[in-house]
């Protein structure tokens, strides 16, 4: 008789997996295996399976089965200064980044007042993803006023990072004067460009970088895998 309770089953996946009896990345036995190794219906193995997935445990890919997540939690502190791999402190991670797009387009008004611009001004509009040891974290875009930044895409693609790229408009230090944060559930396309299951939760951070002297430079809104990155708040400049 088939009665394996849905919990029990997901208590043996999850101890296989502390135990290191399934490693991330690995592929977890089949439906039809599961079911003949706890000795379960079909709808038990399934829930546990869900329930394991929306912890973020495993990650079940359409066509291709069920695979052990990536356990990676990152320690991100916020502070007047934002550079990405420095907030990281000590963590150890091969950060990457890649372009997905570039526009230039009228400023939507939030952009528009946060950058401190005239109604119609043009901005480029930079969208990136962001990975930590080939897993995505975070995706957003980040918007300059094309008089003041020509080309900006561009001179990051030379320069490797935000900090450099300033550097060659001639601005040697800037300054995170605003940041704002909420956490939703990841809708359907979020979910998927981050690889993590459609209940776990986002956290969207939108930000205003400044020169020294209070002049706004940019805007920002990114996407975070709050499942993979934990924010502390921190009341230094982070250097």
């Amino acid at each position: 008789m088939k009665n394996t309770s849905w919990k029990l089953i997901r208590d043996a996946i999850e101890k296989d997996i502390s135990e290191g009896q399934l490693l991330p990345g690995e592929k977890v036995p089949t439906e039809p295996e599961l079911v003949e190794r706890y000795g379960a219906g079909r709808h038990s193995v399934r829930r546990a399976i869900s329930d394991l997935a929306k912890q973020g445990m495993l990650s079940v890919e359409q066509g291709r089965g069920t695979f052990v997540g990536e356990q990676l939690l990152l320690q991100y502190s916020l502070g007047r200064r934002t550079r990405l791999r420095r907030n990281l402190g000590d963590q150890v991670f091969d950060i990457s980044g890649y372009l997905l797009a570039v526009d230039i387009i009228e400023a939507p008004e939030r952009v528009r007042k946060a950058l401190n611009l005239a109604a119609g001004a043009a901005v480029s509009s930079g969208k990136r993803i962001t990975y930590a040891d080939q897993i995505p974290i975070a995706f957003g875009s980040a918007f300059h006023d094309v008089n003041r930044f020509p080309c900006f895409a561009d001179r990051r693609a030379v320069f490797g990072s935000v900090t450099e790229t300033y550097k060659s408009y001639g601005i040697e230090d800037y300054l995170r004067s605003e940041t704002t944060l909420h956490s939703r559930q990841a809708k359907k396309a979020e979910a998927k460009t981050l690889r993590q299951h459609p209940d776990l939760p986002v956290t969207i951070i939108s930000a205003v970088d400044v020169l020294p002297d209070g002049t706004p430079i940019s805007f920002s809104e990114v996407i975070w895998s709050a499942a993979r990155v934990k924010f502390t708040i921190s009341g230094n400049d982070n250097e």
